[in-house]
């Protein structure tokens, strides 16, 4: 067991050295010297931080942590190189988490955009301010498993094919493979997609749900709602404040990873409670 280094704004020791692996080589300078390299360690820290806490990356120089600059420009290089994304893939086949492929829940949530840039549009619910949306799957215990993000007028069904596409698939025979959707996914192409996919589908208007309710039981789709408080609880995700799509996305995948590691380490009172 590796002994924990976490005082709730830092990555434990035990989740360090599943992102350590990860991480490319550091570039050379093309005029072949350079600055000594600050800790991957103490940078990963301070991408959490802000990740965590939502402060803006001019603060990090206030934490001690890291400075803003080396900071931003270790993410963009880790966002680039996928490390992220990769983090994410990697704890959802680790062979101590328990997928439920047999319901899957799928949605789409908007979030503010006040910087704009890349994979936003008009918020057609904030008086077209921008914003971004965000499209989410989920297994039946609510770990995201495939995400994707684009403008917040994007109608949600017209998403579902790309976010199905995100989705590391690691079923095992027999799953049933339901997946469940709101009214918003009733459209014929939707079902032929699913047909597809192999997948069941199940779709439900609120008021359906509430009527064929059962006490002490949640409509399965629930759980994908539960998961965008989960993201929600890392506040650089209330409002996206990124103007590229892969820093945005970066950030998300960062945040399920984290999700989905938490499912397998449990919080204590002594580490962090993302």
């Amino acid at each position: 067991m590796v002994p924990a280094r976490d005082e709730g704004w830092r990555v434990s020791d035990a989740l360090w050295e599943r992102i350590e692996p990860l991480l490319p080589e550091r570039p050379r300078h093309r005029y072949g010297g350079h600055n000594p390299r600050i800790s991957d360690r103490d940078a990963i820290d301070a991408i959490f931080y802000v990740l965590r806490s939502g402060s803006p990356w001019s603060a990090l120089n206030q934490t001690r942590i890291y400075s803003k600059s080396s900071a931003y420009r270790r993410f963009r290089e880790w966002a680039a190189a996928g490390v992220f994304e990769q983090l994410w893939q990697t704890l959802l086949s680790d062979p101590e988490l328990s997928l439920d492929w047999d319901w899957l829940a799928l949605d789409g949530q908007i979030v503010k955009a006040p910087y704009g840039g890349q994979a936003t549009g008009p918020n057609p619910t904030d008086r077209a301010k921008r914003g971004t949306k965000r499209s989410v799957c989920t297994d039946g215990n609510g770990i995201p498993v495939g995400i994707v993000i684009d403008g917040a007028n994007r109608n949600d069904f017209k998403l579902l094919d790309a976010t199905l596409q995100s989705v590391h698939w690691t079923p095992a025979a027999g799953a049933r493979r339901a997946l469940c959707l709101d009214k918003g996914y009733d459209y014929s192409a939707c079902y032929d997609l699913l047909a597809t996919r192999g997948l069941q589908p199940h779709i439900r208007s609120r008021r359906a749900e509430r009527a064929d309710r059962i006490e002490g039981h949640r409509a399965r789709r629930w759980v994908v709602e539960r998961t965008f408080a989960w993201l929600n609880r890392f506040r650089r995700l209330m409002t996206s404040w990124e103007r590229l799509d892969t820093t945005r996305l970066a950030l998300l995948h960062f945040a399920a990873a984290l999700i989905t590691w938490r499912r397998t380490h449990p919080a204590t009172r002594a580490e962090a409670t993302y």
